[in-house]
């Protein structure tokens, strides 16, 4: 049930008899040279059109911009920062709030947008409310490692070809082309990353510095496939709406603060 397709006398009567609200958020972002900015967004949109299919709850429109600002080097993307981020969402759950809403899932689709929503996550708690959050990436790696990936690699891509296979270009894939930005020392591992002797130190910096092309991650992206993407999604999908009935169940938290 979309929250934007629906009148607000049938807002009223759901929240008479349900005080759960699906929350989405995205980003508009590079994820390699073949995959479009909005894949962080649509990919979300997709696990909530499957969701819907199986789940009566109340799903708010998605919040389509995220906290990017690593990756404004690549040309499209648009950063509303972190402080925004979380001032959005923070008042998008309170008017939900005002209604009646009082348990939260959020499908998650950036890894930028973790922090302001768990800001979120623990104000609610203290107000005797709950928020689940769940990166759909992560997600999907833990229910089959076969499906863990990177930024804008195999699992990625291959979820964007669930949505809509005519968005991945092709003729732009190329392999990845990563550099060792601060030294020959310290290369470059992965997302954030470098290796140092047995350690992998966190280098949060300008992510075009030492990923060129703008996708990072284990396996190739031309491994990506339609079907695994949507075997995938619909894993991840199913997964949430098992959680989302388990969720329906847990008593409320104690009011540790009031507004």
């Amino acid at each position: 049930m979309r929250l934007s397709h629906i009148t607000w006398p049938q807002a009223e009567e759901y929240f008479k008899k349900n005080d759960l609200v699906i929350l989405s958020c995205g980003s508009i972002e590079c994820h390699g040279r073949h995959n479009p900015l909005g894949l962080d967004t649509l990919v979300p949109d997709k696990i909530l059109d499957l969701i819907e299919e199986k789940c009566d709850c109340l799903i708010a429109p998605t919040m389509p911009y995220g906290a990017t600002d690593d990756l404004t080097a690549y040309p499209g993307t648009i950063d509303i920062g972190q402080e925004v981020m979380h001032q959005v969402m923070q008042r998008i759950a309170d008017s939900l709030v005002e209604h009646g809403a009082k348990r939260f899932v959020v499908i998650n689709g950036h890894g930028g947008n973790s922090n302001p929503l768990d800001r979120i996550s623990l104000d609610l708690h203290r107000r005797g409310i709950w928020m689940a959050v769940f990166s759909w990436w992560t997600t999907a790696g833990q229910l089959n490692p076969d499906w863990a990936g990177g930024h804008g690699d195999f699992q990625e891509t291959s979820a964007v070809l669930a949505v809509d296979p005519q968005l991945v270009r092709y003729e732009y894939m190329d392999d990845q082309n990563i550099a060792n930005d601060i030294s020959a020392g310290l290369p470059t591992e992965g997302f954030d990353h470098v290796k140092f002797k047995n350690g992998l130190p966190r280098f949060f910096r300008d992510t075009r510095a030492y990923a060129t092309n703008g996708w990072v991650g284990k396996k190739h992206p031309k491994d990506a496939t339609e079907e695994i993407g949507r075997e995938m999604l619909q894993t991840t999908a199913d997964y949430i709406v098992d959680f989302i009935e388990e969720f329906k169940k847990a008593p409320l938290p104690p009011v540790l603060k009031q507004n």
